[in-house]
């Protein structure tokens, strides 16, 4: 007979977890296992709230194994490390992002991709090599090993900085890869949401020419003079499509809802690269006529190694880029996902995890 989460593991630990479909999170008892060799253990002091989480406590993606513990924007301060780690001590800050596995020696992993090895263990809901079920950071303590954890910069705020673990990296890690991270480079960010606003930041610190492309005018004030964009593109507005026609060198597309590509294709000049960071459920329409002529190159990324999320927090730090976040107390979070599900947030929730989640 299979042991209960609370007893399948010798440390107790406490959460919020969800055990349906009707995603509701509640008080959560389960276990860590104890800190191994080469494990980190860490108290959790914010964890972002993403919205992945919302689709994996309603199990929208059809992966979801409950009970839930969700979160992989997660920091905190070291409390325990076993014998063989050098990476960390006890008293550092550290962060665990979206990743907490993987295989280790597959082409991926030896190029310090360990995002795309094929055997991926991701911080929640995902069988872990001893056969258990991972559990996030809406909980008072975390335990991984120490490839995965990555060091906090000295400068670099814990509250507002915790979504880059997952925001910072999937939109910092296309700009590199694709070339569009050169002083000068004219990109386009679509959608001015928890992925977007953090983009836009990754994307001027870089140096590049910065449009938003979004389906409201309303959001114009906010991109150009709080985000520091250079101009601003309502997708809806044929007459203004049409002006930046061949204007950009990439897009980064943030946006999860459907919605045509056609369009931005349109854009992007010779060679420009549309890179998907969104994930849409339906099947996009994409005629090959825009692709070919023009050379232009649909794209997809998935957040990033562990090293480029390491180069990614420190040049965060050094730039002085963080998230715009509302920081909430944990018996919150039914109601921050409500709200999230009717994107009203500005621009990421993050729930302060080490004064309002109580060990038992």
């Amino acid at each position: 007979m299979a042991k209960s989460p609370e007893t399948e593991h010798p440390v107790k630990a406490v959460g919020w977890g969800a055990t349906d479909t009707s995603g509701h999170l509640s008080p959560f008892k389960f276990s860590r296992r104890e800190t191994g060799k080469q494990d980190v253990r860490f108290k959790v002091l914010y964890c972002g709230v993403c919205h992945s989480d919302l689709h994996m406590i309603k199990n929208e993606w059809g992966m979801t194994k409950y009970p839930i513990v969700p979160g992989h924007e997660i920091v905190g301060v070291v409390t325990e490390v076993g014998s063989k780690v050098k990476k960390v001590k006890v008293g550092d800050n550290v962060g665990v992002g979206c990743l907490v596995g993987s295989c280790g020696s597959c082409e991926s992993c030896n190029g310090d991709m360990e995002n795309y090895c094929p055997k991926l263990i991701q911080t929640y809901s995902s069988p872990y090599v001893d056969g258990s079920i991972t559990h996030g950071g809406y909980s008072e303590s975390m335990v991984a090993d120490e490839h995965f954890v990555v060091r906090w910069p000295e400068n670099l705020p814990l509250d507002s900085g915790a979504p880059l673990l997952c925001a910072g990296i999937t939109t910092y890690s296309p700009l590199r890869h694709f070339g569009l991270d050169k002083p000068g480079t004219k990109v386009g960010i679509v959608g001015l949401g928890g992925l977007g606003h953090v983009a836009v930041k990754i994307a001027k610190a870089f140096g590049a020419h910065v449009t938003v492309i979004s389906t409201s005018e309303g959001k114009r004030k906010e991109a150009t003079e709080k985000l520091g964009a250079d101009s601003f593109l309502v997708s809806r507005d044929p007459e203004q499509l049409k002006g930046a026609m061949g204007s950009m060198d990439g897009i980064i597309d943030t946006v999860s809802a459907n919605h045509p590509v056609v369009p931005l294709l349109g854009l992007l000049k010779a060679d420009g690269k549309l890179i998907m960071i969104g994930l849409p459920d339906k099947p996009m329409e994409v005629p090959a006529f825009p692709l070919v002529f023009g050379r232009k190159t649909l794209a997809g990324s998935a957040i990033g190694g562990l090293k480029e999320t390491q180069e990614m927090l420190d040049f965060a730090a050094k730039h002085n880029i963080t998230a715009d976040v509302e920081v909430i107390p944990v018996d919150y979070v039914n109601t921050a996902m409500e709200r999230l599900m009717k994107s009203d947030v500005r621009y990421r929730f993050v729930i302060d995890i080490g004064n309002t989640l109580k060990a038992e």
